[in-house]
């Protein structure tokens, strides 16, 4: 395993995370002498395992992620083992043949962050840090809290002030970080970072880090095994600082790579309208991106004007025949509710796959007889102001009857609720 420079192809040291070129570094796997047979069987007797760091669905494929770390560095909440489903209510309202969410939003802190923050923690503890920090819209906060708590280290992080979840930051603080609020966006805090990083004696354990990337490619591998190596047509996958599309897609290469798939599905990247500098590029089909210097949506995981992995993620979507696609907030909101009503759930930012997946099938870039995997990246409860503005009067009314003005609970009430009394059939 050695770490290269994504753009020169220089090799640099692991604890770096940017090459004097200013290029993005990578970790390269070496997979010489794995045998795709033997590594299923291992795989698959590693799901058997429940106190070992192999009870990670991580982990479990520690020989494609970080071979040389000792067991003893790995820093586990058993992540991953997310849930893979398909919901026929779904299905039915895209009109696709078959559709797969995987919902990371059930990892230990809430989202599929988590697959790349234990492989970015355990290696930076390896190394000898006992101070983390990063800079997030959310999620990454709050993963990034969790490892170093458990890790029985310190974590610092940069907040912008606003278009963040309150529940998110809540999260993060009560996990024990510090948090500094500042006005300006994402981007920045990055910049900053990458400038002040090593001078403050700071793990940067953003996607910048390659470590992240090796563990979050971990949720395709899932997938596949899921379904006994054999991938759908189509993985969807949201971006906002790329870091998912770009660790999916290093991963489908591995197993296309080792054997353990006989084909390469291609991939959707789905971007919110007002946050989608690389959809526009990819659109019209031009190399190098532009900015938005103010993004905008209610998908606040998403929110990121200057993705930083957008070169790893256009060459990736080029070699194999990716689409992009953008989806207006509305769009988003409505495919919440559909994944909500399901019964999986999940927060704006999630969402945004179902509703490029339902606008590329309209569009026929998808065919209704193909298949699909989504993929959830964060829990239901992330972003509850989304909730609240969705279910303004059903809050209304539940505030009538309980606060403001207390009303007797009867059952004429409870079928009012329903809305009919043919859904009130008693066991006799």
């Amino acid at each position: 395993m050695l770490i290269r420079c994504y753009d020169c192809g220089e090799t640099q040291d692991d604890r770096a995370y940017s090459c004097m070129c200013g290029g993005l570094l990578e970790v390269v796997q070496d997979f010489k002498g794995l045998d795709a047979e033997e590594l299923k069987m291992r795989f698959r007797h590693r799901l058997s395992e429940r106190m070992s760091p192999y009870a990670s669905g991580v982990w479990r494929y520690k020989e494609l992620i970080h071979p040389e770390l000792p067991d003893g560095e790995i820093v586990t909440k058993r992540e991953g083992n997310t849930g893979l489903y398909a919901p026929e209510v779904v299905r039915r309202s895209l009109g696709i043949r078959k559709v797969w969410l995987k919902a990371q939003s059930e990892n230990p802190s809430g989202s599929f962050k988590d697959n790349g923050m234990t492989v970015a923690v355990s290696h930076g503890r390896y190394r000898g840090y006992r101070r983390f920090t990063c800079t997030s819209t959310g999620n990454t906060s709050s993963s990034l809290a969790m490892y170093a708590a458990w890790a029985e280290c310190e974590s610092v992080v940069l907040v912008p002030n606003e278009r963040v979840s309150i529940n998110k930051v809540l999260q993060t603080l009560a996990y024990g970080a510090k948090v500094v609020g500042f006005d300006g966006t994402y981007d920045e805090g990055i910049r900053f970072y990458e400038r002040y990083g090593s001078e403050l004696g700071l793990y940067i354990c953003n996607s910048i880090n390659p470590f992240r990337i090796e563990g979050q490619k971990s949720i395709v591998y899932e997938i596949a095994q899921s379904l006994d190596w054999e991938l759908p047509d189509w993985i969807v996958i949201p971006g906002g600082a790329l870091s998912n599309v770009t660790a999916l897609g290093k991963g489908l290469e591995d197993l296309f790579q080792l054997g353990l798939i006989e084909r390469m599905p291609r991939v959707a990247l789905i971007q919110a309208e007002g946050a989608s500098p690389f959809h526009r590029m990819m659109s019209l089909g031009e190399q190098q991106l532009t900015a938005f210097e103010s993004p905008s949506t209610i998908a606040s995981a998403m929110n990121i004007g200057n993705p930083p992995s957008w070169k790893k993620a256009r060459d990736f979507l080029t070699r194999h025949g990716g689409v992009t696609c953008s989806v207006t907030d509305e769009e988003i909101m409505a495919a919440k509710t559909l994944i909500d009503r399901s019964g999986i759930g999940c927060e704006p930012a999630s969402a945004a796959t179902v509703a490029g997946l339902r606008k590329l099938l309209a569009d026929k870039t998808i065919d209704r007889e193909e298949t699909a995997a989504c993929i959830l990246t964060g829990n239901l409860l992330k972003d509850t102001e989304a909730l609240k503005h969705t279910y303004r009067s059903e809050l209304s009314e539940w505030d009538r009857g309980g606060l403001a003005m207390p009303m007797k609970l009867t059952p004429e009430r409870v079928l009012g609720r329903l809305g009919s009394a043919d859904a009130f059939n008693p066991i006799s």
